[in-house]
């Protein structure tokens, strides 16, 4: 298959992959021997292909909004990350390793080489848990994606338009490599963390874009990345949160950059990682059918399938949080009033946020200051001091959290089931099946404006936030994205 191919044969091709896939076997619960993993050239070819035609490829409206949306949502993590421990930490560590002063660490003075921008503010962006979620890949592109683009977009000054299409392919690559892999039961039976191996990929192709590779550039930086895919779920008991920050965010978005920069400089790599010896499927065994890598490319964008949080905490909080408020606005009760609080998870989830020592992925703690306050904000959700408060102890205290095997077999939906006793014996219910802010109950723009607003207005300031929120939302109008520079940085 020739490296240039147009639209209507690429989208041929794509849906050719079915067929493809046809002819391995099923691999359910099971991994694929050395034989079975071989995926034929054509699918890198096309692929790549489409990977390098991105950067000229329109992409349609609703895309095109939805990634504003999922730039400003992560620049707005970037900048108020810059206030926690993981941010400062990532924004020192740049300052000492500047290098050329080439691309903006956000919330700061710093300008530094592409890479090390990448890995600053990729940990910025995961800072805690403020950043966008993918749930059909068990990832959160944004805090790798953005960056990666962001970094490499400055380092070569692409336009508005051509970062959003930049993140949009990256989202379309990264999620597809771990759908491939099997998500959550791949991570819970290997320990590899699918949250750095889809940051990793994503943020390779929209550097790569943002570099305007050509298609065999683009078989060379899949190589170049997949030599780089790596991350445990050793993440799970990082208490400070710093090295989650760097595996899922930080180490993605500096692997892709320069992936994206060797093959720039002329690097050259192997053709073809995804097939023949030695391959990336024969080396990460996926418990899914290897087709999956490019399926519905080019039709079904995944920037579409991805989740905002419409609360700053970890996503198995956020429907418990959304059921709370249901409530509260149906029933008139005080915290007083309440005798005991049943929260019901998926089982994987309950152990993720089960007492957990941070205050933003602990579902007890949250539950007990969403009683007391009728809300979570960023700042309440960050208050470790408020942990030792007697006020939200003792409404802790009365929080159960229960794991779900029925709610498990349900995800990747993310829901929950709260139920509140109060002192005179009533029991209140709500079941929340779509939390808001996930693809079957989306945030408006108004509402990811808002939380953007929420988050930036304290570290810049309130014009610089509307300045930079208007350029985000208009950024087919932005000739150069160093353009955005003035309205990411402040003084330190």
């Amino acid at each position: 298959m020739a490296d240039e191919l147009s639209r209507r044969d690429l989208l041929k091709s794509t849906g050719a992959f079915a067929l493809i896939g046809a002819a391995l076997p099923a691999a359910a619960g099971a991994g694929f021997s050395q034989r079975e993993t071989r995926v034929v050239p054509e699918v890198m070819s096309a692929l790549s292909t489409y990977m390098s035609q991105a950067a000229t490829r329109e992409l349609p409206r609703e895309v095109t909004e939805k990634t504003k949306h999922i730039i400003l949502d992560t620049l707005a993590a970037m900048i108020s990350g810059s206030e926690l421990p993981p941010g400062k930490f990532a924004i020192q560590f740049a300052r000492g390793y500047k290098g050329d002063k080439m691309a903006t660490v956000a919330a700061s003075n710093v300008l530094c080489g592409a890479m090390e921008a990448a890995l600053a503010n990729g940990m910025l962006a995961h800072s805690d848990e403020t950043d966008d979620t993918h749930s059909f890949s068990q990832s959160h592109p944004g805090c790798s994606v953005v960056p990666a683009a962001l970094a490499a977009g400055e380092q070569f000054g692409i336009e508005g338009i051509h970062l959003m299409r930049a993140v949009a392919l990256g989202y379309d690559i990264g999620t597809r490599v771990t759908i491939t892999l099997g998500r959550l039961p791949y991570m819970a039976e290997t320990h590899r963390s699918t949250h750095a191996i889809c940051g990793t990929f994503g943020s390779a192709a929209a550097a790569g874009c943002a570099a305007n590779l050509n298609a065999q550039q683009m078989r060379w930086l899949l190589s170049y990345t997949a030599q780089q895919a790596s991350g445990l779920a050793s993440w799970q008991r990082d208490t400070d949160h710093i090295e989650k920050a760097f595996d899922f965010a930080g180490m993605p978005a500096r692997n892709g950059v320069t992936a994206a920069l060797l093959v720039r400089a002329g690097g050259t790599g192997v053709n073809d990682v995804f097939s023949g010896a030695d391959n990336f499927f024969e080396a990460f065994l996926p418990k899914n059918d290897p087709s999956l890598i490019s399926e519905k490319l080019g039709e079904r964008y995944e920037v579409t399938r991805t989740s905002f949080k419409k609360w700053t905490t970890g996503s198995p909080i956020q429907a418990v949080l959304d059921a709370l408020v249901n409530l509260q606005k149906r029933n008139a009760f005080t915290p007083d009033d309440v005798k005991q609080v049943l929260v019901r998870v998926a089982t994987n989830e309950a152990a993720i946020v089960n007492n957990r020592e941070i205050p933003d992925i602990s579902l007890q703690h949250l539950v007990a200051v969403m009683l007391l306050d009728k809300t979570v904000s960023f700042k309440s959700a960050h208050d470790i001091a408020r942990m030792k408060d007697p006020a939200v102890l003792r409404q802790r205290a009365k929080v159960q959290l229960i794991p779900d095997e029925e709610l498990e077999r349900r995800m990747p939906r993310r829901e929950a089931i709260v139920e509140i006793v109060l002192a005179n014996g009533t029991r209140l219910t709500e079941h929340v099946d779509a939390v808001r802010g996930t693809f079957d109950n989306p945030m408006p723009r108004e509402e990811v404006v808002a939380k953007a607003r929420d988050l930036i207005t304290p570290v810049l300031g309130a014009p610089t936030c509307t300045k930079l929120i208007d350029a985000v939302l208009a950024l087919e109008n932005v000739k150069n994205i160093r353009e955005l520079r003035p309205l990411l940085q402040r003084n330190l």
